[in-house]
């Protein structure tokens, strides 16, 4: 009975197959942790969330920005960009299904010390409270609002948290939070424009791992493919799972228990 944390799999279905292969998956007695971006710019975005579905109570699943994207473009009348592969599912004949078992997903999962986000955990923030702020979200897509919440909700501001923040401000500023972060300052405000490595930092902003926190989460996240898995100069217990298989890197799987990493080389040719 093991537990296996899995980076973005980003439409990388071939490799996410052969990592199951690779680590003696049983979907009866392991269970699966996928960080999010599940699907888009791989070829196999369809395939892996039909497998991510059909794997039942195997698997948490956190949300991720693409998969936002996805839900966006399907029930918040967003548009698809130029390197999205997102039509397969749009027009599959279990696409509502799917788009309800996505939808259903939380921002954040916690087990003891340990809590997964796609992006990262705001220093400002203790686990207990972004499980509950990512409650907060869950709720509104849930609900009959849903439609009108995933509309809503892209946009980058407001960039800093505050408790008093109600709306699709705070709703927007949580996702935000939990599923895009890269670097901040030391006041936790958000810079979206810099996506690439460390060296990329804007004056005065920092990777969020690299503040210091009065608590010592086990941390797990994705998202910064940029990263190769690194997290230089940590002031935190983080670990960092997307490997950039989209991009030609490899698919990384944590063993939860043992700390073990097994990775799959990529099979894409992807440019960024």
């Amino acid at each position: 009975m093991s537990t296996y944390a899995i980076g973005d799999l980003h439409g990388c279905y071939a490799e996410f197959m052969a990592l199951l292969e690779k680590l003696n998956f049983n979907p009866n007695q392991d269970t699966l942790w996928l960080v999010g971006d599940v699907i888009n710019r791989g070829p196999g975005s369809l395939e892996c969330l039909r497998e991510a579905q059909a794997l039942g109570g195997a698997v948490r699943c956190v949300l991720g920005n693409h998969d936002f994207h996805l839900l966006v473009v399907a029930r918040g009348g967003g548009k698809q960009k130029r390197h999205d592969t997102l039509s397969e599912i749009l027009t599959a004949p279990d696409r509502e299904p799917m788009l309800d078992w996505l939808q259903s997903q939380p921002l954040a999962v916690q087990q003891g010390n340990i809590l997964m986000t796609h992006a990262g955990l705001l220093p400002q923030w203790r686990v207990e409270q972004a499980v509950a702020y990512s409650r907060e979200v869950e709720q509104a897509l849930a609900s009959e609002q849903s439609g009108r919440f995933l509309t809503e909700l892209f946009g980058n501001q407001p960039d800093r948290w505050r408790e008093d923040l109600e709306g699709m401000d705070r709703l927007r500023f949580i996702v935000n939070a939990l599923a895009r972060m890269r670097f901040i300052d030391a006041q936790g405000q958000l810079d979206f424009a810099a996506k690439e490595g460390l060296e990329s930092a804007p004056p005065g902003f920092a990777p969020w791992f690299q503040y210091p926190r009065d608590d010592n989460p086990h941390l797990l996240f994705g998202h910064w493919a940029a990263l190769e898995g690194k997290t230089p100069d940590a002031k935190v217990r983080v670990e960092a799972l997307d490997t950039g298989c989209v991009w030609g890197g490899t698919l990384t799987a944590l063993d939860l228990d043992t700390g073990e990493r097994i990775s799959v080389p990529s099979q894409q040719q992807g440019e960024r």
